[in-house]
């Protein structure tokens, strides 16, 4: 029965942001345990990352989620491999490290990715979840959705907003079987966070900052995402899920 539970061998899964970090990870996990899954990212990377696996049941498809253009193409490339999308894992994400935090462009660049893409391609993969009955959209959002951080107001805007989008579209496809829910990382080791992980002191005062005293790795989100996609999670939607080693939780 717990087998069951669980099971995402079934399932069609698009994850986005797939070339690197959280997105890489929890492609590998869904892939690990059975699922088909679309691997999307810009990189030239991806093509050699898919060949890697060796597995007919995992595709990538590059693309810009910048582009307006981009949603569509991914979302007909899954549904003409594997027929239908039942799990979208929205994590791509941009961030701008040495720009100037209040520049247009700056604002502009992030939201276009962090947020407009990432509501895109859920338009676009409850469209097609609609024709088989419902799905999975899991918004990969962050702790700075609900927090103050310094010099990011753009990445913090986006993430802020994608987590209200959560809820807004929780709200409208619930009728349809479609589920979204938001995942909020905290800090996690990956090439965006790596120079903050790389000076002793900022690295000391991150995991200080938390519960469990460390910082996460990519594949501890893994179980947070199969859990949000099987059945487990058929009665959730519209919630946050919080993996951030307790940095939320933690006062005095």
């Amino acid at each position: 029965m717990s087998g069951e539970l669980f099971d995402v061998s079934e399932l069609v899964v698009i994850v986005t942001g797939a070339s690197r970090g959280i997105g890489r990870a929890v492609a590998e996990g869904f892939a690990e345990h059975g699922a088909r899954t679309v691997l999307v990212a810009r990189s030239e990377s991806l093509d050699e990352q898919v060949a890697s696996y060796s597995n007919e049941r995992v595709i990538g498809v590059r693309g810009d989620l910048g582009d307006p253009e981009t949603p569509g193409r991914i979302c007909r490339a899954a549904c003409d491999r594997f027929g239908q999308i039942d799990v979208l894992v929205n994590n791509a994400a941009i961030t701008l490290p040495g720009a100037a935090p209040y520049e247009d462009a700056t604002w502009q660049a992030m939201i276009d990715v962090n947020l407009t893409g990432s509501f895109r391609m859920a338009r676009e993969a409850a469209g097609s979840m609609r024709e088989t009955g419902g799905g999975s959209i899991i918004n990969v959002g962050s702790i700075a959705a609900v927090l103050g951080m310094p010099d990011n107001p753009a990445y913090q805007a986006a993430k802020g907003g994608l987590r209200q989008l959560t809820r807004a579209m929780a709200r409208d496809f619930a009728a349809d079987g479609i589920r979204v829910n938001c995942l909020c990382p905290g800090y996690i080791l990956t090439d965006m966070t790596r120079a903050s992980y790389e000076d002793p002191p900022r690295q000391a005062e991150r995991s200080d900052r938390t519960l469990l005293g460390r910082w996460g790795d990519p594949s501890e989100l893994v179980g947070p995402c199969l859990f949000l996609a099987s059945p487990a999670a058929s009665y959730i939607t519209g919630t946050d899920l919080f993996v951030d080693g307790g940095w939320t939780a933690k006062g005095l």
